[in-house]
């Protein structure tokens, strides 16, 4: 065990860092390993356009649950590789919309077969007493009712 395993509680979002990393690591190579060149880190913009073209960049951060700047860093990345186009909206010019383009709707055909594969490890992964899905999601709904720092405050340090 390291020090931070022996942290406990106080190690939660290095651990849970720690975790993402090494599945999006292993995501990689397995990606690789079928001759497709895709970053981990780009599933969920290229996922949710697969789904839902023709969102706004609001809408897309709003959808997968990222900062605007985070989600901005990442549609640059897709653009340069031409996954990714925007166009303009019909009635407000300022806005653009975001859809794959013909390499990214044949990506998408490609990986399809392989997320089949992700899903079938990811579960054999997680299948565990303390069910890992689950427990995210429990959290996530927590986290939506009250933010972990409106939950700190309401604790004080001793002796204050």
């Amino acid at each position: 065990m390291n020090t931070i395993e022996e942290s406990g509680i106080l190690g939660i979002a290095t651990r849970l860092q720690r975790l993402s990393d090494q599945i999006r690591k292993d995501g990689f190579m397995i990606y690789k390993a079928y001759g497709i060149d895709f970053e981990p880190k780009w599933f969920p913009i290229i996922y949710t356009l697969h789904l839902k073209s023709g969102l706004s960049v609001v809408e897309l951060a709003a959808e997968i649950g990222y900062t605007h700047p985070s989600t901005i860093m990442l549609l640059k990345e897709l653009e340069a590789k031409k996954i990714i186009i925007s166009k303009k909206h019909k009635t407000d010019e300022r806005k653009r919309l975001l859809e794959l383009s013909k390499k990214g709707i044949l990506l998408i055909e490609q990986m399809q077969p392989v997320w089949k594969i992700i899903i079938e490890a990811v579960n054999e992964l997680i299948d565990t007493e303390n069910n890992l899905m689950k427990a995210i999601n429990e959290v996530e709904d927590k986290l939506r009712e009250k933010s972990f720092f409106e939950r700190a405050k309401k604790y004080t340090l001793p002796n204050s």
